[in-house]
């Protein structure tokens, strides 16, 4: 019998910068899983957190002459805030700093690696690029020799560290992605790792020298190494939920789903799997991959002018609803979606607004209230099963839309019955539609329990009580 327990992780933040609107698109998303997971009697545990080591942290921090503690204390602060304003319900916020909840867990994990033979010293030079924190090859770099992503030439490295013998588990890793034990959604992302194995995994380096990064996790054994990224920030998966303590949650490990964007794909569907196969770890069940989100058509970039910051957004929509956090949940999962690049602007976030919120659930729930207190009919709230959608294959935006579908549909069939017209020559029949009514946004306030549960709860208020909302769910935008 399978278990009911299921692990829900987002990939954790880099602590050097504020949240942006990939961040609460993802936060969202995996909210919106563990929600409805809940719902159909999982017992859900979901994390999300920081990670919070590294050169690139140790360089600003200095830079801008702050405690790194203090630096990365401050960022978790604008990530815990932004999650408590998108009612992200996770478990646990991790946090790599955490030398309690986190250190022994990384540290046995590489003294697993250790005692497997998957691990070794050595000499080599490389290019290093700082703002991606990762070892470039020339092959990755574009015509003029930099990064593509921060075009900037990467450091030339003379280093001696430690490295993960990947390409060791190749075969074992092509074998579970190919027969499903090892899902990926969707199946484009998971032919393009496929295509990555076949070219041949590299082992990776896994360690860096003290010397040139000192704020991260000592190596066991040599006091002259930190762990570099994979073994520290990739095992807070594990360490979340008790590795390298007595409390391990092995049966909830067994059910794991990350929910990741494209670009570091490789770390989770390659190297990921490779470090738990070494540690003799069961690979986790699925992960789900989105894409980017643009603006225009372009990438988003402060030099450009386009990017779109979550608390703007959240400070717009209050001034309109008491609902902020909902109103850009809804848009976010509606506009992109749940797996390939999705586009937004301000103009298509308002239209979205007006269209799916203030002129649709705002104005339905609004219409059918009054309805119901003008002709005195009532209805208690009951549970509605919602089993029965496109979060069963974890699709989240297509959820959204089956929803926003379903408020349309219902706006549609009150305006065709005119119930408000009938039931002046057949009451009985005009209370009988209007009671239906209520039963559909009973139903519709259930399922917007998933994706937004303050909108969810309000609406079930105001049918249980028989009364109207104090004021517009959703007042137009000016």
């Amino acid at each position: 019998m399978s278990s009911k327990k299921h692990l829900i992780t987002t990939a954790i933040a880099y602590g050097n910068a504020a949240p942006h609107i990939g961040h609460a698109f993802e936060f969202v998303t995996a909210d919106i899983h563990s929600r409805y997971r809940k719902l159909i009697g999982e017992e859900v545990h979901f994390i999300t957190g920081m990670d919070e080591h590294g050169q690139k942290i140790e360089q600003k921090a200095k830079e801008q002459g702050t405690p790194i503690q203090e630096f990365v204390d401050a960022y978790a602060k604008n990530f815990i805030d932004l999650d408590k304003e998108l009612s992200i319900d996770y478990n646990f916020f991790v946090r790599t700093s955490d030398k309690k909840a986190h250190y022994k867990g990384a540290q046995t994990l590489w003294e697993k690696l250790d005692k497997a033979g998957a691990l070794e010293l050595k000499k080599y030079i490389s290019l290093y690029c700082v703002g991606c924190e990762e070892f470039k090859k020339n092959s990755d770099l574009n015509e003029k020799e930099e990064c593509p992503l921060h075009l900037v030439k990467p450091e030339i490295v003379v280093e001696e560290n430690y490295f993960f013998k990947l390409s060791k588990y190749s075969d074992q890793i092509k074998k579970a992605i190919e027969n499903d034990d090892l899902k990926i959604y969707p199946e484009s992302r998971k032919n393009e790792i496929m295509a990555l194995i076949e070219r041949g995994l590299e082992d990776v380096s896994f360690s860096r020298p003290k010397s040139k990064v000192s704020w991260g996790i000592p190596v066991p054994g040599d006091d002259t190494q930190v762990m570099y990224v994979w073994c520290d920030a990739l095992s807070n998966y594990i360490t979340a939920i008790g590795y390298g303590h007595e409390n391990f949650d092995k049966e909830l490990w067994a059910n794991t789903t990350h929910i990741i964007g494209k670009d570091i794909l490789r770390f989770h569907a390659a190297i990921w799997p490779g470090m738990l196969i070494a540690a003799g770890l069961e690979l986790p069940k699925r992960i789900l991959v989105h894409g980017f989100i643009t603006s225009g058509g372009q990438k988003m970039s402060k030099t450009i002018g386009n990017t779109i910051d979550p608390q703007e957004l959240l400070k717009m929509f209050s001034e309109v609803t008491d609902y902020p956090g909902d109103a850009l949940r809804f848009i976010l999962v509606h506009e992109v979606p749940s797996f390939e690049d999705g586009d937004l602007t301000m103009g298509s976030i308002k239209t979205a607004y007006t269209a799916y919120l203030a002129n649709g659930i705002g104005n339905l729930t609004s219409r059918i209230i009054k309805m119901a207190i003008s002709n005195n009919v009532k209805r208690d709230i009951s549970k509605i099963s919602i089993d029965n959608t496109p979060l069963n294959n974890f699709d989240a935006n297509g959820f959204v839309k089956f929803v926003a579908k379903s408020i349309r549909d219902v706006d549609e069939k009150i305006s065709k019955e005119e119930a408000y017209k009938l039931i002046k020559t057949n009451e009985e029949q005009g209370k009988s539609m209007i009671f239906s009514y209520l039963d559909m946004l009973n139903g519709i306030a259930d399922h917007l329990a998933v994706c937004m549960p303050q909108t969810s709860a309000k609406i079930l208020e105001c049918i249980r009580e028989n009364k109207m909302p104090e004021k517009p769910l959703f007042a137009r935008l000016s």
